[in-house]
């Protein structure tokens, strides 16, 4: 049986290989938040995972903003 991850905080996310490897294995969570700064990378990932919630700069970001993380990358 499969754990079952809901939501996921990728720190430094790039291009969401995080997205990538979860995918392969069958887990599609219900929340991804990224942490990514890169346009380019940024622009990536949402072509790929639209539903991705991008955060910015983690420098930036307020931890009681995000709901509780069952997987941090």
């Amino acid at each position: 049986m499969k754990s079952e991850i809901n939501v996921v905080f990728s720190a430094f996310d790039g291009m969401s290989c995080g997205q990538i490897a979860l995918k392969e294995i069958g887990i599609i969570p219900k929340k991804y938040y990224a942490s990514e700064i890169d346009e380019s990378a940024i622009q990536q990932t949402q072509f790929n995972f639209p539903n991705t919630i991008q955060l910015g700069d983690i420098r930036n970001i307020d931890a009681k903003s995000i709901e509780k993380v069952d997987l941090f990358i």
